[in-house]
């Protein structure tokens, strides 16, 4: 099973007699439902086994496989991305990575079986600091009793088995909360109550809701791992998923620019196709640079998971936070492109109003981007004294995108920060080598922007470093973002050969220059040049129905002339 089987399976997006076609999930949408026939179609194809690891009787041995797996999913529908497939994900994942063998068993024949797994983590009295949740167990008789409300759970009502973090002891360290797995038919029914159904303006088909327990007994074989360990298992499994999501949720945005691609080359305006428009070929040109700097970026990340497990506090919040950012900043850009048409729900472009409402809360499903900031801080005056401009560089094979990889190895990850930086240390090497005129004057600046980003880094004060920090400090970390995907992208443009044309550089890398508000590096010629040269494949790839991104992977009904 693949991605591309995957693609095969939903079929023409653009056939109105699709059962998972644009037409019936907008029709689902305006129910406020999942789609029912997805469901029934992921099902049969047995999603749930991309979750389950290989050596559990699932498919999952490698992150970026899943990530390409569930992209694919999300370029159909985000809702039922996430309802059925990350919403899994996000919860067994603290199951691979701590947890019994019996435990891990119980979970796998669940997900085979097709059933749900829910994450119980947050509460809307505490939002994303779970360090503080409410919800608590204590010890009783044999086991625990658990107590307390969680909200804002996707598919709580209709998950079979959740996990659930509660606090376990008075402290407010991480020693103070454990995570359970409750599964619903070994608990009294009365001792658990679903609360209401929250409804979303984005997503309107993801099931949220919460879950109230009362004084719920709960055997003392549910505790994954240790007790006291439930903060520990949720910041290295937060490495995983918060690896995966930028990945995976690329895929919005290639339909958003796919559906721009249409509106300017059906629509007319001023005597032309609006993709005529120099402004409109412009929009267009931005938003695929970003969609290739967030794959590059996402792509170097989710094979860190692998590669280099002890950097993963750092990369897999950074990734989190920007490309979440980019691509949302580049649906909207898009929306400019379509107009009104942009937020019709009906019509041949309502998918648009759909994409781009869905993009919101991508950016903060899971954790939000300013949790992601709040993760990094503490970490940069650490790696700017110890790696930034001095150490060593990744090796090669973290940047060859599609290549072979080791098993992930759960074990591997840990909670403590990290202490190496190997892409930055890759962004030093390529400035130093200074390969291209265009491409040695961007990876220079970055070079420069780092040394500036160090010094800056290591004067800041103990209190910058939590979440209390000033609106300074917050920027710093965000700037760190910016310069790990540019080292990303120079550094898998080098190893990517022919699939990554020397052309759409310029304009992927002035992009991510721009977000550092330093000067321009591109004449207004050089530009212009970079922006036709990104127009161009991107119509290109629309043209031939193939992926934007460098895998040019064709699509069923990539057009909407396809039969």
């Amino acid at each position: 099973m693949s991605a591309k089987d995957l693609e095969t399976l939903l079929g023409n997006p653009y056939d109105d007699a699709n059962p998972v076609g644009y037409r019936a999930i907008l029709d689902a949408d305006e129910q406020r439902e999942m789609s029912a026939e997805g469901e029934k179609l992921l099902d049969a194809w047995c999603l749930n086994a991309e979750f389950v690891p290989a050596a559990y009787g699932g498919r999952f041995t490698r992150a970026d496989r899943l990530a390409g797996i569930l992209r694919t999913l999300w370029r159909r529908d985000a809702a039922l991305g996430s309802g059925y497939g990350f919403a899994s994900f996000l919860a067994s994942v603290n199951v691979w990575t701590a947890s019994t063998a019996d435990q891990r068993g119980s979970v796998a024949d669940r997900l085979l079986a097709n059933q749900r797994v829910a994450a119980a983590f947050h509460e809307l009295d505490h939002g994303n600091d779970i360090a503080h949740t409410g919800c608590a167990a204590s010890p009783a008789g044999s086991g625990w009793s658990l107590s307390g409300r969680k909200d804002v759970v996707a598919n709580v009502r209709r998950a079979e088995t959740l996990v659930v973090l509660a606090r376990t002891g008075p402290d407010a360290g991480r020693r103070s909360h454990s995570q359970f797995l409750v599964a619903r038919d070994a608990v009294p029914a009365d001792r658990v109550r679903d609360l209401p159904r929250v409804g979303t303006s984005g997503m309107r088909g993801l099931q949220l809701g919460g879950i109230e327990f009362a004084d719920c007994p709960i055997p003392a074989d549910a505790v994954i791992g240790d007790p006291g360990q439930g903060m520990e298992i949720a910041l290295r499994a937060y490495q995983v998923t918060r690896a995966v999501l930028p990945a995976m949720a690329l895929g919005s945005l290639d339909t958003a620019l796919r559906t721009a691609l249409d509106f300017a080359a059906e629509r007319r305006l001023y005597g032309a196709t609006v993709s005529e428009l120099p402004y409109v070929r412009a929009v267009i040109a931005r938003a695929h640079a970003d969609l290739l700097a967030v794959e590059a970026f996402s792509g170097v990340v989710v094979r860190g998971l692998h590669l280099v497990p002890e950097s993963m506090a750092a990369y897999a919040a950074a990734a989190k936070y920007l490309t979440s950012r980019m691509a949302l900043d580049a649906v909207e850009d898009l929306r400019s492109v379509l107009g009104a048409s942009g937020y019709l729900r009906q019509g041949p472009y309502a998918i648009f109003q759909k994409v781009a409402r869905d993009a919101a809360p991508a950016t903060f499903v899971h954790i939000s981007r300013t949790a992601c900031l709040i993760t990094l801080l503490p970490q940069l005056p650490r790696l700017a004294r110890k790696s930034w401009l001095t150490g060593p560089p990744a090796a090669p094979e973290l940047f060859d995108l599609g290549a072979d990889l080791p098993s992930l190895d759960f074990d591997a990850l840990v909670a403590a920060m990290a202490r190496t930086d190997g892409l930055l240390g890759a962004l030093v090497e390529i400035a130093e080598l200074g390969d291209g005129a265009l491409t040695a004057r961007f990876a220079m600046r970055f070079r420069d922007e780092l040394r500036v980003l160090r010094d800056e880094c290591i004067a800041l004060a103990p209190g910058d470093l939590t979440s209390g920090a000033g609106t300074a400090a917050f920027d710093l970390a965000d700037r760190y973002t910016v310069l790990l995907a540019a080292a990303s992208v120079l550094a898998v443009w080098r190893r990517g050969g022919p699939r990554y044309p020397d052309d759409l550089l310029p304009g992927v890398l002035d992009r991510l220059a721009a977000r550092l508000r330093g000067p321009a590096l591109l004449t207004a010629g050089e530009r212009e040049q970079a922006e036709y040269a990104l127009f161009a494949a991107a119509g290109l790839r629309h043209g031939e129905h193939q992926l934007f991104d460098p895998t040019a992977q064709a699509t069923p009904g990539g057009g909407k002339d396809t039969p």
